[in-house]
């Protein structure tokens, strides 16, 4: 054997040899997703809280993998990973306990409590995100990267280009300025607003549909309502008049006020959460921030519409407020405004969970999808207002949304609190999360079967109202407003106007087949 073939059986061997020693670390690969299973988004929540809850401090968290449909599971060590994987899901051994990033967070707290900064726990990263906005510059840059210096590994830090602020706006910033928002229904309830204001008598039936007519119908019915308020004078006035106040029964019962729709008070303009109930008693959630603005919310801008009054609110450290309606017999419908026409009926809270697909709606920019990147969330909007145990994500948001609902299909889960970025530019938007907004309040979402079928008649009323619009804008824009629509279903909405919130009656006659069939596919 000469000593070329020695060489080459010495580079064998010793590859061979590498071999063996990688080989189970390979077979080990904590990243592995061999024979793991998919889970729809809530079987993966369920699953996850029950292997948390066996790992207990072998456990580090956990993320939805959206795009594969998987559960990851970050654990300490290969036993816990094995058991994982038993169960269909991601084991992934990680670095950084739970109790590690936990004491990051307080770390940050106690020495980079710097105005422009945010922070989250991220179990894709398995280290807690720091975002510094563009304000954290100079002394306050310096006493931020001090500290986070420390805990290397355990720490990332990102610049962002916007400023962290609540997304609260003031009553000049109508729904609808965002540019290619114009369609949606916010445009719709903004302009509803506006026009039916300014409707004179038929307006004050405008401002009632509007409250009830233009959020729940939105965009068309917001506008044919203002149109029926226009051309609705004489006789379809009076008619438009007393679908107005249909809706308007209404005036309290916020004519089917849903998630998203703006409210205004103390010279600001919010979106509301969730419609919820407290002891039988309706009410809704928005932000604290908010609540903290004024004592007294209405639906249109000019405040004749009141609608409720702060009970309860928090801000900051947390950031959520009850309004209770004005008027307990009001059946508010547990629904968010989708801005298109339609609602999503609301039947349930959840917990966040870092990869869960959400969407958002508010009264300035309609309705925004994105996911959820992070939990448990520290944000410093400056001023001393520190908010804490956020959930964040990259859905965008602008002043106005405040308070507007996060949910997850038919599950609520956050109220906006605020961020950076816009929805041209992108950025961090942080929410409250609902979960605990119900505990501290006593809230529960919805307002029961029955509430919910009055409110979804309501709803009814108030799409019917919006199919009144739609119906008597409808028909009204198209046939001048005083025939068919001013006097036969705006009339029949007047004949049923003491009784629209009152369920099928009241809907169908406010708005005809249109409000009937809703009435029907709502309850």
């Amino acid at each position: 054997m000469n000593k070329r073939t020695l060489a080459i059986s010495g580079a064998a061997i010793a590859a061979l040899g590498a071999a063996a020693i990688l080989l189970p670390n390979a077979n080990a690969n904590p990243d592995e997703t061999s024979g793991a299973k998919t889970f729809s988004s809530p079987a993966a929540v369920k699953l996850a809280r029950s292997l948390a809850s066996d790992l207990g401090d072998n456990g580090a968290g956990w993320y939805y993998d959206g795009a594969n449909r998987q559960l990851v599971m970050n654990v300490m060590d290969q036993d816990s990973a094995e058991s994982v994987r038993a169960q269909g899901a991601v084991a992934k051994v990680v670095q950084n306990s739970m109790a590690e990033l936990k004491a990051a967070t307080e770390t940050l707290s106690s020495d980079a409590s710097v105005p422009g900064t945010a922070w989250s726990i991220d179990p894709v990263t398995n280290k807690v995100q720091v975002t510094a906005d563009r304000t954290v510059t100079g002394a306050k840059w310096a006493t931020l990267t001090k500290a986070t210096g420390q805990m290397e590994g355990t720490v990332s830090v990102k610049r962002s280009q916007g400023e962290f602020k609540k997304f609260d706006g003031g009553e000049a910033a109508q729904p609808g300025d965002n540019g290619d928002n114009g369609d949606n229904g916010g445009t719709g309830a903004g302009d509803a607003a506006g026009d039916a204001g300014a409707a004179g008598g038929a307006g004050d039936a405008g401002t009632g549909a509007v409250g009830g007519a233009g959020d729940a119908g939105t965009g068309g019915a917001g506008d044919a309502s203002g149109g029926a308020g226009d051309a609705g004078t004489g006789g379809a006035g009076d008619a438009s008049g007393g679908a107005g106040d249909a809706g308007g029964g209404g005036d309290a019962a916020a004519g089917g006020l849903d998630g998203g729709d703006a409210i205004f008070g103390g010279g600001a303009r919010c979106s509301l959460g969730f419609n919820v109930s407290v002891d039988g008693a309706p009410g809704f959630l928005t932000a604290g921030h908010c609540g903290n603005e004024s004592q007294t919310w209405s639906s249109d801008q000019a405040g004749a519409q009141q609608v409720g009054t702060v009970q309860d609110s928090q801000f900051p450290e947390s950031d959520f407020a009850l309004v209770m309606y004005d008027d307990a017999t009001t059946q508010a419908s547990s629904t968010v405004d989708l801005q298109n026409g339609s609602t999503q009926e609301i039947g349930r809270a959840v917990e966040a969970s870092v990869g869960l697909e959400v969407q958002r709606s508010g009264s300035t920019t309609g309705v925004s999808d994105g996911t959820v990147t992070g939990l448990n969330a520290t944000v410093n909007y400056g001023n001393g207002d520190i908010v804490n145990g956020l959930i964040q994500t990259d859905v965008c948001a602008e002043p106005g949304d405040s308070g507007g609902a996060m949910f997850a299909e038919d599950a609520a889960v956050g109220l906006t609190s605020g961020g950076s970025g816009d929805c041209t530019q992108g950025g961090e938007t942080f929410f409250q999360p609902v979960t605990a907004a119900l505990e501290a309040t006593g809230a529960v979402i919805g307002a029961g079967d029955g509430g919910a079928g009055g409110g979804d008649a309501a709803g009814g009323a108030g799409d019917a109202a919006g199919g009144a619009g739609d119906a008597a804008g409808g028909a009204g824009a198209g046939n001048a407003g005083s025939g068919n629509a001013g006097s036969g279903n705006a009339g029949s909405g007047d004949t049923g106007a003491g009784d629209a919130g009152a369920g099928d009656t009241g809907a169908a006659a406010g708005a005809g087949d249109t409000g009937g069939d809703m009435g029907q596919s709502l309850n």
